[in-house]
């Protein structure tokens, strides 16, 4: 039983080649993370029913008597004759990493050989191989569903799944061959404790990418924060050469990219790193890849020199991500960030070249709203722009900053939603009127960076009636859901609740926020809306703004109505609807 289990430890050696190649070749990488899907399958079906098969011809052979026989590669196993392999240890991994259909495929294949191999004789490992495959998939799947962050169960829960799924080959044998008891005392226990410790060999490894790829997402947040601190003043006097030069330094300087480039849509602006030679300042682009995610406003990535289509044929850059620049979805430009090794581009680099590229598209748009504004005449949106954005940016990358510590994929949903609420402020910059869809995006994005600071502290319901291209100046709920959030729950840490409800009457669009807080004093109610009304929050700004422009755009009817008691605030406007009409249905 000791030579069988060191025979059957040396086999092992074929799983830890398995998930090195699964977590560093970068093609069964992208298979093992990306989404399920019918292709993906397909392949990592092909793959483990290799490695099955494999584990099939280097299996140890045991003849009638229960004696090893030690040959080669076994293409042909007598009938009376059984075989110890590491089979199942296959069968298990691919349920594990594809799911009960990838896993159950992989166990009809290789049970399928191993007939083949042996005779009719071994008809059973056909049902039990499917059997064990689908059950480790099942398993996989309730870890998913209970632990949504986790791709993979824990090494130590593979042990006990490799066990029990070796246990249940066992039972087949014990059942169904002609040798079965003699067969399970001599072969039972090595195979069971093999295909536990290999099962945990493999989750083990998987894990410590995931451990490495976390740890390296946490540097690469951090310093993308630190790097949007360097350029937004550079960005802010737009899209140019001057602008572009120290910027593509600040990028090659904090990320490890062998160069960096950016464009206007025709010409290359500023590059830094390899290829300089050639890929010039003031020149026109040169590289195909960049052409097509101009037009067609989409990220390009490309694996080789010829994907780049640099007319250079002595380029050094061998690898690429190319990101368009679009200020409210027209391109401006490119982001392109270069590695003379193809095999850098990896999906850590990718994921951190769209971060960049969202907010640099963000700072740039900024900039060119900047310039903008000093042509507007409206002054209350300009006030209101002013008093929404400082604080909260400042509490919004603290916030961010402290969840990076801890939860670095958290981080990185923040900082899209902190994307998100500047987009929608721009928006309100320049447009007197925008879509109740785009209003309800910026107040999200305003929640959830408000909700992560204050955990459990308030709860929001939204409950809609109109459609969500009905139109409404902007900022209006983002105003008074922040003006609750602000003034209604002094000194209550818990059960603060905000309702915002839009429905229609008529021909118009009304919009209510209502809290359960403390209420308004009384004697400052007359004068809310009507002028600024300072507090230690605040100095009441926001609301006043918002009530003039109101007024201004539909008229005295439309200005802000408060109702308040000690239990609680509504606030309430009517404005005339436009964009669609109503839905009948709720939109919570």
């Amino acid at each position: 039983m000791l030579n069988l289990a060191l025979l059957m430890l040396e086999r092992v050696g074929i799983v830890i080649i398995l998930a090195f190649l699964l977590v560093n070749v970068r093609p069964f990488r992208q298979l093992l993370f990306e989404q399920r899907t019918v292709a993906n399958q397909l392949k990592l079906i092909l793959i483990f029913a290799f490695f099955a098969i494999i584990a099939n011809l280097t299996g140890v052979e045991v003849n009638a008597h229960n004696q090893l026989v030690t040959t080669g590669i076994l293409l042909n196993v007598p009938h009376q004759n059984s075989v110890a392999n590491t089979r199942l240890l296959a069968v298990t991994v691919s349920g594990v990493v594809g799911g009960p259909a990838v896993g159950a495929v992989v166990g009809l294949i290789a049970g399928g050989h191993r007939v083949l191999q042996g005779g009719l004789a071994a008809w059973f490992y056909i049902p039990s191989s499917v059997l064990i495959g689908a059950l480790a998939g099942r398993m996989y799947q309730r870890q998913t569903v209970q632990r949504k962050r986790v791709l993979f169960m824990s090494p130590v829960q593979g042990i006990v799944v490799g066990f029990v799924m070796e246990a249940i080959q066992m039972l087949f044998i014990l059942l169904f061959s002609p040798t079965g008891w003699e067969l399970v005392k001599l072969i039972a226990l090595p195979m069971m404790t093999i295909n536990a410790v290999g099962t945990f060999i493999f989750l083990s490894i998987i894990q410590l990418f995931l451990n490495q790829e976390q740890e390296m997402r946490a540097m690469q947040t951090h310093d993308v924060l630190a790097l949007a601190d360097q350029t937004l003043p550079y960005f802010r006097a737009g899209l140019n050469g001057e602008s572009a030069q120290p910027v593509a330094s600040i990028i090659q300087r904090y990320t490890n990219f062998s160069a960096i480039s950016l464009t206007s849509t025709d010409k290359i602006l500023a590059h830094v790193g390899a290829g300089s030679d050639h890929h010039v300042a003031g020149a026109n682009i040169v590289t195909r890849l960049s052409t097509e995610a101009i037009a067609n406003n989409e990220i390009r990535i490309a694996h080789s020199k010829r994907e780049i289509g640099c007319s250079q044929a002595d380029c050094p850059l061998a690898g690429a991500i190319v990101i368009p620049l679009d200020v409210d979805g027209k391109v401006v430009g490119t982001l392109k960030m270069y590695a003379t090794d193809a095999a850098f581009i990896t999906p850590v680099e990718e994921q951190l070249a769209q971060g960049l590229g969202s907010i640099f598209s963000s700072q740039i748009a900024l900039g060119a709203a900047e310039n903008q504004s000093k042509l507007v005449k409206d002054a209350e949106i300009k006030s209101l722009q002013a008093q929404i954005n400082p604080h909260f940016f400042f509490n919004a990358m603290n916030t961010i900053s402290a969840t990076m510590r801890h939860d670095t994929e958290k981080a990185r949903q923040l900082l899209v939603q902190l994307s998100t609420y500047f987009r929608s402020n721009l928006i309100g910059v320049r447009e007197t009127e925008i879509t109740l869809a785009q209003e309800r995006a910026q107040v999200q994005a305003y929640l959830t960076l408000e909700q992560t600071r204050f955990p459990d502290k308030y709860q929001i319901d939204f409950e809609n009636q109109a459609s969500t291209s009905a139109l409404l100046p902007p900022f209006t709920i983002q105003v008074l859901v922040e003006n609750a959030i602000k003034h209604a729950f002094a000194g209550k840490k818990q059960d603060n609740h905000i309702q915002i409800r839009i429905t229609v009457a008529g021909a118009m669009l009304q919009i209510q926020v209502s809290d359960n807080g403390s209420g308004i004093d009384p004697a400052v109610m007359s004068q809310l809306g009507q002028q600024t009304v300072p507090s230690e929050q605040g100095s009441g700004t926001a609301l006043y703004n918002l009530n003039q422009r109101l007024i201004g755009l539909y008229g005295p009817a439309s200005g802000l109505q408060f109702q308040s008691n000690p239990t609680g605030t509504t606030v309430t406007t009517q404005i005339p609807l436009k964009g669609a009409k109503p839905h009948a249905s709720l939109d919570r």
